[in-house]
Order: C-alpha cells, then sequence, then structure tokens
C-alpha cells in the first residue's frame, strides 16, 4: 500500500488550531475593547455569530485532522 504525505493533514490542523486559537482571540480583544463580556446580550449576536462559527469548526476541524490511528 502506497504511503501518503503526512504534510497536507499536518497544515490542515494548523488551519484549524489557528482558527480556533482566532476564534477565542477575537470574543477576548472583543470583551477588553467594548467592556461587553455578556455575549447573549441581543447587542453582541454578532460577535457571538463570529465566535460560534470559527471556535466550532476550529474544533471539528481539529477532530477530523488530528493525527491518525495507526493499525497495529
Amino acid at each position: 500500500m502506497a504511503e501518503t504525505s503526512a504534510f497536507p493533514r499536518r497544515v490542515a490542523f494548523g488551519f484549524y488550531t489557528l482558527l480556533l486559537l482566532f476564534g477565542v482571540a477575537f470574543y477576548a480583544i472583543w470583551g477588553w475593547i467594548y467592556n461587553s463580556w455578556n455575549i447573549f446580550e441581543r447587542s453582541n449576536a454578532g460577535v457571538y455569530a463570529v465566535l460560534v462559527i470559527m471556535v466550532g469548526f476550529g474544533g471539528v476541524g481539529m477532530l477530523l485532522y488530528r493525527r491518525p490511528i495507526q493499525p497495529v
């Protein structure tokens, strides 16, 4: 069986890791600048939407592209 390169998998995992980190950083910076930490307020719905998309895709992508289990 031909061996596949692990490089594309590592690049994708790195991208999704950055996406997750940027989502958390976006929320922290937004809360710090606007002193608005309650994401459930009606005026913060856009921030919550961006946070959920970035963290959600980042987390799911990291789960999908983690190191594969080696067969025994």
